[in-house]
């Protein structure tokens, strides 16, 4: 068995936190919770702390909210991910909080089994998005005439991508994270990462959220 996953928990409503620090604690030896907040700027100072793993955290909570948290904490330590658990799918607290570098974004009403084996992907490397959320973000990209009309920039780049970098984009647009890649690709860690750098660059997007816009637009998935 791998290592245990230290996890920090954080949520306004204490029995929902404690109930789910009991369900995560018994439904998986390898995952230990190593904290509980109840706000984002508790999260921040525990997270500083404690120097979790992965931060399972709340969206919409008192005194500093989870997206304001994300990018304090990853400021603390870029390397810590981050996954939104909410009851709430609107797309721009998705967006928002993918930007500042959060990992996952799922609603509370995910199985326990489904949230554990959500934990472990986050620590393998794996963006996590509720289907749901995905498909909003998806029909939003579509959608969207604001990010439409660079359609020319996004055609003319897609030709510039070279064999590997676009079998990479199709494998990130599916959540895949590096190692997954790397395994899948059988490719160096580092060349991954250089083809990923180069695929940024080409499509002009800084995240991979937006790595899914695009590969949308191009008809990849």
């Amino acid at each position: 068995m791998d290592h245990t996953i230290r996890i920090l928990l954080v949520d306004d409503q204490k029995l929902f936190v404690e109930s789910l620090k009991t369900v995560v604690e018994n439904d998986a030896e390898d995952i230990e919770v190593v904290g509980i907040a109840n706000d984002g700027l508790e999260a921040v100072e525990l997270a500083r702390e404690l120097n979790p793993e992965i931060v399972v955290m709340d969206v919409r909570m008192p005194e500093s909210d989870g997206v304001e948290a994300v990018e304090a904490i990853r400021r603390i330590n870029p390397d810590i991910r981050i996954v939104m658990l909410t009851t709430f799918d609107d797309d721009r607290y998705v967006h928002e909080a993918l930007q500042k570098g959060a990992v996952g974004y799922l609603l509370k009403n995910i199985a326990p089994a489904k949230l554990v084996s959500s934990i472990r992907a986050v620590r393998s490397g794996n963006v996590m998005i509720a289907p749901r959320i995905a498909g909003k973000l998806l029909e939003k990209a579509y959608n969207d005439p604001d990010s439409l009309h660079q359609s020319a920039f996004v055609e003319d780049t897609y030709e510039e991508l070279k064999p590997r970098e676009l079998e990479t984009l199709k494998l990130m647009s599916t959540g895949m994270g590096n190692k997954q890649i790397t395994r899948k690709l059988f490719l160096a860690e580092q060349t991954v990462r250089n083809h990923i750098s180069a695929i940024y660059t080409k499509l002009g997007v800084h995240d991979r959220y937006e790595v899914i816009q695009k590969a949308f637009k191009l008809g990849i998935i």
